[in-house]
């Protein structure tokens, strides 16, 4: 959101906010775009600016009475709607998050049709403070079906000045009917450079690696770097598994594990194909081509892998397993 100073979060959403702002004209908006850029961050500012009572320069002036409340959390006209695995991380609370997590002890990566429906019924009433109602959602995807038929209704007619913000990062996995009835803002990675300066202001070493890792997505190469994982761990996790060699890879957390081996396949098919590599320096790969035909079987094992990785498998033996599988995928190709 747009702080006292009337900063926006990140650099790269200026341009893009001051779109949005400039060519909205329906009462939902569809912010997209790669994970790791800022959806939620630009969907925030967006409700920020509807909210601001002294709108100046573009966007929320962040000095203003409601810009308080919205930096607080805590505007009467703001409504964000996350699922509770992300509320508490992103510092957003409210009563439906606060209840599942006395109920149960996991957190729900989904938005329940319960808390779709109290939206509906927020955005009926008045607004408190005379400039409408906003409810965000983020990220959308995680509606299911029902939670997502609930808000159609909403969006088909919407009432008085409410007005929605859907953030996410895979927009074709929201209803079509859903899609059609926001204005869509796309949101494309911001540029490497910005990014760098932005990842190394953040005390990030090496921020190119690390940006070319998360695939261009700096929040994403952020994120990792204050898990531990640095520019060093990154280059050397080629060989590493190449060589059959887990290490300390039992301590990763198995999605961001399959991640990485994910990347490491497709460099290592560009490689093998004559195309230079996406996510690691080329000196880091093993330098003796691997078989295309067992990449792509390495590239499946890894499919069908990630697809189940919410099961309680066993830490050590799955990085063993998933260790083998590299090795013997990335061995080099008879001549």
């Amino acid at each position: 959101m747009v702080d006292a100073e009337g900063h926006l979060p990140l650099p790269w959403l200026a341009g893009p906010l001051a779109e949005a702002l400039r060519t909205q004209k329906g009462h939902a908006l569809l912010v997209h775009g790669p994970q790791g850029i800022g959806q939620f961050e630009l969907a925030l500012s967006l409700a920020q600016s509807w909210l601001c009572e002294d709108l100046t320069g573009g966007h929320a002036c962040g000095r203003c009475a409601s810009c308080h409340l919205v930096q607080a959390r805590s505007h009467p006209d703001l409504l964000v709607l996350l699922p509770e695995a992300l509320a508490e991380a992103l510092g957003w609370t409210n009563e439906e998050t606060t209840s599942d997590k006395a109920s149960k002890a996991k957190p729900s990566k989904e938005l329940k049709v319960e808390a779709i429906r109290a939206a509906v019924l927020f955005a009926q009433t008045t607004s408190a403070r005379g400039r409408g109602k906003v409810v965000l959602v983020h990220p959308a995807e995680r509606m299911n079906m029902i939670s997502g038929n609930t808000l159609l209704k909403t969006l088909e007619e919407p009432p008085g000045e409410a007005r929605f913000i859907l953030s996410c990062g895979a927009p074709q996995d929201l209803l079509p009917t859903i899609r059609s009835r926001c204005q869509a803002v796309p949101l494309a990675l911001p540029d490497p450079e910005v990014a760098r300066r932005w990842l190394a202001d953040h005390q990030v070493a090496q921020p190119d690696v690390l940006l070319a890792a998360a695939g261009g997505q700096p929040l994403e190469a952020l994120a990792w770097s204050k898990d531990g994982l640095d520019a060093v761990a990154w280059t050397r996790l080629p060989r590493q598994v190449a060589a059959g060699d887990a290490g300390n890879l039992a301590t990763w957390p198995l999605p961001r594990l399959l991640d990485a081996l994910h990347k490491l396949c497709h460099d290592a098919l560009c490689v093998a194909c004559g195309a230079p590599p996406r996510y690691f320096p080329p000196a880091a790969l093993p330098q003796k081509p691997a078989a295309v035909a067992a990449l792509n079987v390495w590239s499946k094992e890894l499919g069908t892998t990630l697809r189940h990785a919410e099961h309680p498998w066993s830490g050590p033996l799955m990085v063993e397993s998933l260790v083998l599988q590299a090795r013997t995928a990335l061995a080099p190709r008879a001549n």
